[in-house]
């Protein structure tokens, strides 16, 4: 309540006075109360969800409005896996339309998912999204994975290397729910190659840390991959493993005025790619 209400520059007796008198009106609970703690309750939840809609549609409004007079307005918000495919676009987005002001989160492909879906976000920069009803999916671009090493490493000296000299190496890997890890173990599994899990780590800087280190092999779409004079990026031969990036939106929100320049200019960039 004291969060809420200076946000909202309000005094705290004011912000709990609205919210008793929305539920003794409509006769409900909106919050369980445990000492100075609240938590929503199930219909305070619900009703939280159709307030988003609320304010994301009255956004796009004004958005749409802002477009008809030819000068685009307002705020955007995109979750991505990282900035190395996003930041081409926003690059051409604001260059092109200065005046909006845009915010990018960075997370993992699920968390960017949940928080869409549940209008937390306007743009999505996910990997190997799966079809979801509620959201729209455009391709963005593939990205095949590569393995590297500490140039001290026995197998940097190879510069190419097939999948069966992994086996028995030790990895640094992302944590569970990686899709890079799994689009990589899937293949592992496949050809029948195990290796060694020496250290999970929480984001691709710390597994790239860990490798220069010398605690173990790392693997990284290579888009992502950033040189290092400790390291060497070896590219591995016979297989075509790779992530996939798509950008995503709710559905009913592809075609607001920004969300569909920033669709528009991905394609734009996607075609200089290819």
């Amino acid at each position: 309540m004291t969060a809420a209400a200076k946000l909202l520059d309000l005094q705290q007796p004011t912000i709990s006075a609205h919210i008793q008198r929305l539920e003794n009106e409509y006769g409900v609970e909106l919050f369980l109360r445990q000492g100075r703690r609240l938590e929503l309750t199930t219909f305070g939840r619900t009703l939280l969800d159709y307030t988003r809609r609320a304010f994301s549609g009255e956004e796009d409004a004004h958005a749409l409005l802002a477009a008809a007079k030819n000068r685009f307005v307002g705020r955007l918000v995109i979750h991505a896996i990282g900035p190395y495919n996003v930041v081409p676009v926003l690059k051409a987005f604001g260059s092109r339309h200065p005046q909006v002001e845009v915010s990018v989160r960075v997370g993992d492909s699920r968390s960017i998912t949940e928080k869409l879906l549940d209008y937390q976000g306007d743009v999505g920069v996910v990997l190997n999204h799966a079809e979801h009803p509620e959201l729209h999916c455009m391709p963005y671009r593939s990205q095949r994975l590569v393995v590297f090493a500490n140039r001290e490493h026995a197998l940097a000296r190879c510069g190419e290397i097939v999948l069966k000299d992994l086996q028995s190496q030790r990895f640094v890997i992302r944590e569970e729910g990686s899709t890079t890890r799994r689009v990589f173990e899937s293949e592992l599994i496949a050809r029948n190659i195990n290796i060694q899990v020496a250290l999970e780590m929480g984001s691709r800087e710390a597994v790239r840390e860990a490798v220069a280190q010398g605690i173990g092999l790392g693997v990284v779409a290579e888009t992502a991959y950033v040189p290092d004079p400790r390291l060497v990026k070896l590219k591995i031969l016979d297989t075509a493993m790779a992530t996939h990036v798509d950008f995503i939106c709710r559905r009913e929100r592809q075609n607001a005025p920004l969300i569909a320049t920033i669709f528009d200019l991905a394609k734009e960039v996607r075609r200089g790619l290819a």
